[in-house]
Formats: C-alpha cells, sequence, structure tokens
C-alpha cells in the first residue's frame, strides 16, 4: 500500500533573509486565522514577511508584523495590514515552543505562508539569532561551494 501523494503547494510569500539572518533549527507548520478580505489578498500574493516574528503569548500562538495589503475590493470590510494574527497549532506543539523559547532564548520566526489544499498555512522555524561572524563563515562557505561546481564543471567539459 502506497501513501496518497501529498497535495501540491503554492508558495504565497517566503521569507528568505530569515535563511541568513537566523540559524533554522525546527520547522513547524501552522494554519492562519484569517478574515475574507486577507485570504483574497493573500492568494494574490500581497504577503510580506519581512520584519515579521511568531509569539507565544496567553497559550495560543500569534503571527505579528506580517503584512497582508489590503484587498483591492474589499472596501469598508478591508483588514489592517499588519494586524495580529492568530497561528493554529496542537495544544502540545504550543506547549513545546513556549517551553523552547522561554528557556533557550529561541525565537520564532516565519519562514514562508503558502496554500495547500485551499487552506493558507504558515511555516514557522524556531530559530537562533546569528552574529556577524556566522554569516560571513556561512557566506565564504557558499562562494567556495559555487567555486568547487565551477571547477568541476570545468573538468567535465575537457
Amino acid at each position: 500500500m502506497s501513501n496518497p501523494p501529498s497535495p501540491p503547494i503554492k508558495i504565497l510569500s517566503d521569507n528568505r533573509r530569515a535563511g541568513h539572518n537566523y540559524f533554522l533549527l525546527e520547522r513547524f507548520e501552522a494554519g492562519v486565522a484569517l478574515t475574507g478580505t486577507e485570504v483574497k489578498a493573500a492568494r494574490s500574493g500581497k504577503v510580506q514577511l519581512q520584519d515579521s516574528y511568531a509569539e507565544i503569548a496567553g497559550q495560543e500562538a500569534w503571527l505579528c508584523n506580517a503584512h497582508i495589503s489590503e484587498y483591492s475590493h474589499g472596501n469598508r470590510y478591508n483588514h489592517m495590514p499588519t494586524r495580529r494574527r492568530k497561528l493554529l497549532l496542537h495544544r502540545r506543539e504550543i506547549d513545546k515552543l513556549l517551553g523552547k523559547t522561554q528557556n533557550k532564548g529561541l525565537t520564532l520566526i516565519p519562514t514562508k505562508i503558502y496554500l495547500k489544499s485551499g487552506l493558507v498555512k504558515c511555516e514557522i522555524a524556531l530559530a537562533h539569532g546569528k552574529k556577524q561572524h556566522d554569516k560571513r563563515a556561512a557566506e565564504h562557505k557558499r562562494e567556495q561551494e559555487a567555486e568547487a561546481r565551477e571547477a568541476m564543471v570545468r573538468r567535465q567539459k575537457r
């Protein structure tokens, strides 16, 4: 018996800077509680995660500072672009995240927002901030790998 194929996902917004500024340790998938105009704006790709973060407050998970632009046809029912949005996680996941963020000094960073089976999901990562020297080391390693790949290609052409 084989498992049914997982539904395709459509990435609405990607936080590429998260991988540059943080060590991403563990990732979680969370649903996002949105209003109607937020869903329509998100489906049209009007989402930015650049300065956003997630927090655990009052036994609930929240997505903060995520910017979902107003929907063009939303008139007076439109939403506030940077309001706090509830993240839908299981209780044990919230408890685990709460313990790790309080005790170990880790933070929760949203890495991407995507559509999965017609629902808007957010991937959050448990992260540890990088220092400037860590960023330089990662850049140096990336450059070395690129040079090695380039040398392999040159070698194969001969």
